[in-house]
This record gives C-alpha cells, structure tokens and sequence, in this order.
C-alpha cells in the first residue's frame, strides 16, 4: 500500500490512522504487542471489507509501525487511550472490534470504556485472535526469571529476544504496573455483544489454556471459542486468514440481522 495514513494527534502523539469508507457494521482492527497495520492480517481484513462494502479502520500504537511516539514510553492505558480516540475519530454506527493478542486486551477494555457496563450501540461484535488480556500479570510474571526481575528493579526494564523480530521485545516496569490497573479477568466482563475467539493450539506465546480461561469470564455473553489444533500465535497461515474471514463476515451478518 503506498497511501500515506492520515495522523491523530493524541496526548502529543502523531497516530498513524488508515481508514477505508463503506457501510456499516465497520471493523476495526487493533494488533497486537510490536505489530503494525501493515501486517497480514490486517491487510487480509481490509481487502475483506472492501469485498463486503464495509468501513474498516485501523492505526498503530504509539511507538509501533507508522506512528509517532517512543515504544519504551507505552502502556495499555496508553494504547487504550489512542485507540479509543481513533475510534471516536474515524468510526461512526455499530463496530466490530477485531483484536490480535494484545490487541484483544485492548478490545476488552475498550468495551468497558465505552459500554460503562450497559448495553451500547457502538462495539456490536468481538472477533479476537489469540487474545491475550491481563497478560502481565496472567502469562509473564509467573515466569520472569530473577534476572528479568532484578534489571526490572534496577533498569525498569528487560528486554527478551522475539521469534517475530531481529530486535528484543522490551518490557518496561510501567508497562507491568500499568498492567494490574487494567486486569480484566477478575470478575464477569459484560461485553453486551457477541464474541467470537479464535485460538490456535500449537501457540507458544499465548496458550489455548488463557483462551479458555478468557471464557470463563463471559457468562452473560453469546460466546464462542474456535480451537485449531495445529494453529501458532500469528494465525496468518492461508487456512487461518481463510478461518478469520469467515469469522468476520459472519459477525458482520449477525451484526446487521441484529440491527
């Protein structure tokens, strides 16, 4: 793609924003942890809502892809906060949040900030790929290793090498502290939408197991959760963009019977 995105300036940062015009239920895709707009999923969701006639938006966090901002500064509030400000931007009508690992976090809270625990018209479907909320607390301080903890302690951060990147992930002692005030797997989540949950069973990042438990905290919610068996973190395999089209064209079809 070689449009140039259009830029929000949120709390001093400049928000690289893409956003396609069409119809609604819209999409809007929120990544994950490092990832871009750019990637494949994202690119297969927007050739997507261009087939079905739907609005799609999407933007990178601060310090991620295209936009402006230092990575190491970033938080969930932080990404929250960008992500909410795109969404009330650039979207307008019922939406369908599709959030990647991180990017599910992301999606969750943001239900919680907009819904304020009522039914709301704006977030009218979850699609969520190997989500992972609450993952500070729930998948890496279990295992952080001493000296993970000590250059937390003294450093404010560690940096851990990455299958998806030449250069290490950092992870900041603000991101872990910032982390507990945004938990959402402590009590019942009240989506107040259908949710639909993609996870693969081969993942080494983010386990089916955290999947499973995520759906424990949607009782009151028409939830589903697909399991592929040989299926890894990223889920960009053919068979799998084949599966997150489905998905996402199935929701938009609930979305509107719904309307």
């Amino acid at each position: 793609m070689t449009q140039k995105p259009e830029t929000l300036d949120v709390d001093g940062a400049a928000i690289a924003v893409r956003h396609r015009d069409g119809a609604n239920p819209g999409i809007v895709w929120l990544g994950g942890y490092r990832s871009d707009m750019l990637g494949t999923k994202a690119e297969t969701l927007d050739t997507l809502a261009g087939d079905l006639g739907l609005a799609y938006t999407r933007h990178d966090y601060s310090g991620h892809g295209e936009s402006g901002g230092v990575f190491a500064e970033g938080t969930i509030s932080k990404w929250l906060a960008e992500s909410i400000a795109v969404f009330e931007r650039f979207t307008s009508g019922p939406q369908i949040l599709v959030g990647s690992s991180m990017g599910g976090w992301i999606a969750l809270r943001m239900v919680q900030e907009l819904n304020k625990g009522k039914a709301g018209d704006r977030v009218a479907g979850l699609v969520l790929l190997a989500p992972a909320p609450d993952f500070t607390h729930e998948l890496m301080m279990p295992e952080l290793t001493e000296a993970q903890k000590a250059d937390l302690e003294a450093k404010g951060y560690f940096e851990e090498f990455s299958d998806y990147s030449p250069e290490p992930n950092i992870y900041t002692r603000a991101l872990f502290e910032d982390g507990e005030k945004n938990r959402v797997m402590t009590e019942p989540l009240d989506t107040w939408c259908p949710v639909h949950i993609l996870q693969g069973m081969a993942d080494p990042d983010v386990p089916f197991t955290h999947a499973q438990k995520l759906m424990e905290f949607l009782p009151k919610d028409d939830a589903t959760l697909t399991l592929v068996k040989d299926g890894d973190h990223r889920l960009s395999r053919p068979q799998d963009l084949d599966l997150l089209k489905r998905t996402v064209t199935a929701m938009a079809e609930r979305v509107k019977t719904r309307s």
